[in-house]
């Protein structure tokens, strides 16, 4: 599939379950139907959990110190 803004083929990820197409060049990003709904429910299970997400040292999978993001930082390591 091609990203709707700059032609770029997108790429297929599943992050936490939840299967997502961005293009890496504008970093847009595209859910499919219901994709939307399990984000959200996702957030809700991490807010109850407690979870610190203004820890400063938090590293991504390639060593890389994290931007605060919240959950869709997360799911998508941008």
């Amino acid at each position: 599939m091609q990203c709707p803004v700059d032609g770029t083929t997108l790429v297929m990820t599943d992050r936490a379950g939840v299967e997502i197409d961005y293009c890496p060049q504008c970093r847009g990003v595209w859910l499919d139907r219901g994709e939307l709904d399990k984000i959200v429910e996702r957030s809700g299970v991490e807010a109850t959990r407690g979870r610190d997400d203004r820890d400063d040292d938090r590293r991504d999978r390639h060593g890389k110190k994290k931007r605060g993001g919240g959950l869709l930082g997360e799911l998508f390591d941008f």
